[in-house]
Protein backbone atom coordinates (compact mmCIF):
# COMPACT_ATOMS: atom_id res chain seq x y z
CA UNK A 1 0.00 0.00 0.00
CA UNK A 2 1.32 3.61 -1.08
CA UNK A 3 2.48 5.94 1.89
CA UNK A 4 0.05 8.20 2.94
CA UNK A 5 1.06 11.82 1.97
CA UNK A 6 -0.27 15.60 3.06
CA UNK A 7 -2.78 16.93 0.42
CA UNK A 8 -3.73 20.45 0.63
CA UNK A 9 -6.38 23.40 -0.98
CA UNK A 10 -10.00 23.42 -0.26
CA UNK A 11 -10.82 21.99 -3.63
CA UNK A 12 -8.70 18.89 -3.35
CA UNK A 13 -9.26 18.22 0.08
CA UNK A 14 -13.10 18.39 -0.63
CA UNK A 15 -12.41 16.15 -3.78
CA UNK A 16 -10.95 13.29 -1.61
CA UNK A 17 -13.45 13.46 1.16
CA UNK A 18 -16.20 13.37 -1.37
CA UNK A 19 -14.72 10.62 -3.53
CA UNK A 20 -12.23 8.57 -0.63
CA UNK A 21 -13.05 9.67 2.57
CA UNK A 22 -11.95 6.23 3.69
CA UNK A 23 -8.23 7.37 2.50
CA UNK A 24 -8.10 9.91 4.88
CA UNK A 25 -6.06 9.50 8.24
CA UNK A 26 -6.24 12.89 9.60
CA UNK A 27 -7.07 16.47 8.39
CA UNK A 28 -5.46 19.65 10.03
CA UNK A 29 -6.54 23.51 9.45
CA UNK A 30 -5.10 26.61 10.22
CA UNK A 31 -6.31 27.44 13.61
CA UNK A 32 -6.54 31.46 12.89
CA UNK A 33 -9.36 30.97 10.10
CA UNK A 34 -10.96 28.41 11.70
CA UNK A 35 -11.39 30.85 14.83
CA UNK A 36 -12.54 33.69 12.84
CA UNK A 37 -15.05 31.21 10.42
CA UNK A 38 -14.80 31.24 6.77
CA UNK A 39 -17.74 29.61 4.66
CA UNK A 40 -15.51 27.38 1.89
CA UNK A 41 -13.38 26.15 4.93
CA UNK A 42 -16.49 25.88 7.52
CA UNK A 43 -18.33 23.63 4.39
CA UNK A 44 -15.11 21.59 4.04
CA UNK A 45 -14.88 20.76 7.72
CA UNK A 46 -18.44 19.79 8.08
CA UNK A 47 -18.68 17.83 5.53
CA UNK A 48 -15.29 15.83 7.14
CA UNK A 49 -17.33 15.95 10.66
CA UNK A 50 -20.13 14.26 8.55
CA UNK A 51 -17.83 11.65 7.18
CA UNK A 52 -16.08 10.61 10.53
CA UNK A 53 -12.86 12.44 9.91
CA UNK A 54 -12.09 15.32 12.83
CA UNK A 55 -10.29 18.40 12.04
CA UNK A 56 -7.91 19.42 14.04
CA UNK A 57 -7.11 23.26 14.53
CA UNK A 58 -3.18 23.71 14.38
CA UNK A 59 -1.08 26.64 14.00
CA UNK A 60 0.88 27.93 10.78
CA UNK A 61 4.23 26.60 11.96
CA UNK A 62 2.72 22.71 11.80
CA UNK A 63 0.75 22.84 8.84
CA UNK A 64 3.06 24.21 6.98
CA UNK A 65 5.67 21.74 8.15
CA UNK A 66 3.53 18.93 6.68
CA UNK A 67 1.54 20.44 3.64
CA UNK A 68 3.80 23.21 2.58
CA UNK A 69 3.09 27.08 2.13
CA UNK A 70 0.04 26.85 -0.95
CA UNK A 71 -2.53 24.92 2.08
CA UNK A 72 -5.33 27.44 1.93
CA UNK A 73 -5.65 26.70 5.46
CA UNK A 74 -6.89 23.10 5.47
CA UNK A 75 -5.00 19.80 4.59
CA UNK A 76 -5.13 16.15 4.91
CA UNK A 77 -2.86 12.55 5.55
CA UNK A 78 -4.23 10.65 3.29
CA UNK A 79 -3.16 7.54 1.02
CA UNK A 80 -2.71 8.43 -2.39
CA UNK A 81 -5.20 7.50 -5.05
CA UNK A 82 -4.29 4.29 -7.19
CA UNK A 83 -4.37 4.78 -10.71
CA UNK A 84 -5.95 2.35 -13.00
CA UNK A 85 -3.27 0.74 -15.31
CA UNK A 86 -3.45 -1.35 -19.02
CA UNK A 87 -5.18 -3.99 -17.25
CA UNK A 88 -8.33 -1.87 -16.38
CA UNK A 89 -8.53 0.52 -19.30
CA UNK A 90 -10.66 -1.80 -21.68
CA UNK A 91 -12.79 -2.61 -18.99
CA UNK A 92 -13.46 0.82 -18.11
CA UNK A 93 -14.30 1.81 -22.10
CA UNK A 94 -15.98 -0.89 -22.42
CA UNK A 95 -18.49 0.30 -19.97
CA UNK A 96 -19.11 3.77 -21.55
CA UNK A 97 -22.29 4.64 -23.00
CA UNK A 98 -20.62 6.84 -25.30
CA UNK A 99 -17.66 7.30 -28.01
CA UNK A 100 -14.89 8.01 -25.96
CA UNK A 101 -12.94 11.49 -25.59
CA UNK A 102 -9.32 10.20 -24.17
CA UNK A 103 -6.64 12.67 -23.27
CA UNK A 104 -3.08 11.33 -23.38
CA UNK A 105 -0.13 12.76 -21.83
CA UNK A 106 3.21 11.89 -23.47
CA UNK A 107 5.77 12.93 -20.21
CA UNK A 108 4.58 15.73 -18.51
CA UNK A 109 6.52 15.94 -16.04
CA UNK A 110 5.86 19.27 -14.13
CA UNK A 111 2.87 19.00 -11.68
CA UNK A 112 1.58 21.99 -12.31
CA UNK A 113 1.06 21.25 -15.79
CA UNK A 114 -0.75 17.59 -14.68
CA UNK A 115 -3.01 19.32 -12.75
CA UNK A 116 -4.29 21.83 -15.24
CA UNK A 117 -4.38 18.98 -17.93
CA UNK A 118 -7.01 17.13 -15.03
CA UNK A 119 -8.92 19.93 -14.61
CA UNK A 120 -9.60 20.82 -18.06
CA UNK A 121 -10.34 17.24 -18.66
CA UNK A 122 -12.75 17.44 -15.97
CA UNK A 123 -14.39 20.67 -17.65
CA UNK A 124 -15.23 19.63 -20.96
CA UNK A 125 -16.08 15.76 -19.94
CA UNK A 126 -13.13 13.80 -20.68
CA UNK A 127 -13.72 9.85 -20.23
CA UNK A 128 -9.99 8.88 -19.49
CA UNK A 129 -6.25 10.41 -18.69
CA UNK A 130 -4.47 8.14 -19.69
CA UNK A 131 -0.18 8.58 -18.91
CA UNK A 132 3.14 6.22 -19.11
CA UNK A 133 3.77 4.91 -15.91
CA UNK A 134 8.04 6.30 -16.29
CA UNK A 135 8.73 9.58 -17.36
CA UNK A 136 5.42 10.97 -16.03
CA UNK A 137 5.40 12.99 -12.45
CA UNK A 138 2.02 10.96 -10.92
CA UNK A 139 -0.53 12.13 -9.23
CA UNK A 140 1.38 14.12 -6.38
CA UNK A 141 0.14 16.76 -3.78
CA UNK A 142 1.31 19.40 -6.39
CA UNK A 143 -0.79 17.99 -8.65
CA UNK A 144 -3.50 17.31 -6.88
CA UNK A 145 -3.70 20.88 -5.36
CA UNK A 146 -3.75 22.40 -9.05
CA UNK A 147 -6.29 20.12 -10.19
CA UNK A 148 -8.32 21.28 -7.95
CA UNK A 149 -10.21 18.39 -7.19
CA UNK A 150 -10.32 17.07 -10.72
CA UNK A 151 -7.29 14.51 -9.46
CA UNK A 152 -9.92 12.50 -7.70
CA UNK A 153 -12.46 12.99 -10.31
CA UNK A 154 -11.25 12.32 -13.45
CA UNK A 155 -10.71 8.31 -14.92
CA UNK A 156 -6.43 8.44 -14.50
CA UNK A 157 -5.03 5.39 -15.85
CA UNK A 158 -1.03 4.53 -16.05
CA UNK A 159 0.20 2.35 -18.73
CA UNK A 160 3.62 0.10 -18.82
CA UNK A 161 4.00 0.91 -22.66
CA UNK A 162 2.14 4.18 -24.24
CA UNK A 163 2.55 3.10 -27.67
CA UNK A 164 1.36 -0.55 -27.05
CA UNK A 165 -1.53 1.66 -25.69
CA UNK A 166 -2.33 3.73 -28.70
CA UNK A 167 -2.37 0.33 -30.97
CA UNK A 168 -4.90 -1.25 -29.07
CA UNK A 169 -6.77 2.00 -28.78
CA UNK A 170 -6.81 2.02 -32.65
CA UNK A 171 -7.66 -1.77 -33.18
CA UNK A 172 -10.98 -0.86 -31.14
CA UNK A 173 -11.34 1.70 -33.66
CA UNK A 174 -10.40 5.02 -31.55
CA UNK A 175 -9.00 7.76 -33.79
CA UNK A 176 -5.29 9.04 -32.47
CA UNK A 177 -5.38 12.39 -32.79
CA UNK A 178 -1.55 14.70 -31.95
CA UNK A 179 -0.69 17.42 -31.78
CA UNK A 180 2.39 19.36 -33.34
CA UNK A 181 4.02 21.47 -36.57
CA UNK A 182 4.44 19.40 -38.97
CA UNK A 183 4.61 18.91 -42.89
CA UNK A 184 1.30 16.36 -42.58
CA UNK A 185 -0.84 18.49 -39.61
CA UNK A 186 -3.72 20.75 -40.02
CA UNK A 187 -4.96 23.20 -38.20
CA UNK A 188 -7.18 22.58 -35.62
CA UNK A 189 -10.19 24.67 -36.50
CA UNK A 190 -10.49 22.59 -39.60
CA UNK A 191 -10.72 19.32 -38.08
CA UNK A 192 -14.09 17.79 -37.70
CA UNK A 193 -14.07 15.64 -34.65
CA UNK A 194 -15.76 12.55 -35.68
CA UNK A 195 -16.53 9.23 -33.63
CA UNK A 196 -14.29 8.06 -30.50
CA UNK A 197 -11.33 10.14 -29.81
CA UNK A 198 -7.58 10.18 -27.78
CA UNK A 199 -6.03 13.46 -28.31
CA UNK A 200 -1.95 13.04 -27.20
CA UNK A 201 -0.17 15.96 -26.08
CA UNK A 202 3.21 16.27 -25.73
CA UNK A 203 6.09 16.63 -23.03
CA UNK A 204 6.84 20.26 -21.88
CA UNK A 205 9.55 21.65 -24.37
CA UNK A 206 10.17 18.64 -26.34
CA UNK A 207 6.16 17.45 -27.34
CA UNK A 208 5.60 13.99 -28.71
CA UNK A 209 8.17 11.72 -28.78
CA UNK A 210 8.59 10.16 -32.25
CA UNK A 211 7.34 7.11 -31.17
CA UNK A 212 4.13 8.49 -30.06
CA UNK A 213 3.74 10.37 -32.96
CA UNK A 214 4.09 7.79 -35.44
CA UNK A 215 0.94 6.27 -33.77
CA UNK A 216 -1.50 9.44 -34.65
CA UNK A 217 -3.42 8.74 -37.36
CA UNK A 218 -3.93 12.99 -37.41
CA UNK A 219 -1.85 15.65 -36.78
CA UNK A 220 -3.33 19.09 -35.55
CA UNK A 221 -1.45 22.32 -35.43
CA UNK A 222 -2.98 25.32 -32.98
CA UNK A 223 -2.85 28.37 -35.58
CA UNK A 224 -0.59 30.93 -33.66
CA UNK A 225 -1.04 35.01 -35.03
CA UNK A 226 1.72 36.55 -33.05
CA UNK A 227 5.46 36.08 -31.89
CA UNK A 228 5.28 33.03 -29.39
CA UNK A 229 5.60 29.99 -31.27
CA UNK A 230 4.16 27.44 -28.92
CA UNK A 231 2.02 27.27 -26.09
CA UNK A 232 2.05 25.39 -22.61
CA UNK A 233 1.21 21.85 -22.35
CA UNK A 234 -1.96 22.56 -20.36
CA UNK A 235 -3.29 26.00 -22.36
CA UNK A 236 -2.57 23.93 -25.80
CA UNK A 237 -4.61 20.76 -23.93
CA UNK A 238 -7.38 23.63 -23.09
CA UNK A 239 -7.92 24.75 -26.45
CA UNK A 240 -7.60 21.63 -28.52
CA UNK A 241 -10.11 19.56 -25.78
CA UNK A 242 -12.56 22.39 -25.97
CA UNK A 243 -12.57 22.33 -29.84
CA UNK A 244 -12.63 18.29 -29.75
CA UNK A 245 -15.65 18.50 -26.93
CA UNK A 246 -17.55 21.00 -28.61
CA UNK A 247 -20.05 18.46 -29.91
CA UNK A 248 -20.66 16.82 -26.51
CA UNK A 249 -21.11 19.94 -24.89
CA UNK A 250 -23.81 21.20 -27.06
CA UNK A 251 -25.60 18.38 -26.81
Amino acid sequence: MSKPLWFSGLHAVAAILRHRPEAVLEMYVLESRAERGEDRLDRVCAQARALGVSPRAVGRDALERNAGPQHQGVAVRARPRIPGDDNSLPGHLERLTRPPLLLVLDGVTDPHNLGACLRTADAVGVDAVIVPRRNACGLTPVACRSAAGAAESVPYFEVNNLARTLDALRAEGVWVVGTGRDSGSQRLHDFVPEGPLAVVMGAEGDGMRRLTRDKCDYLLEIPMCGEVESLNVSVASAVVLYHLAAPRLQA
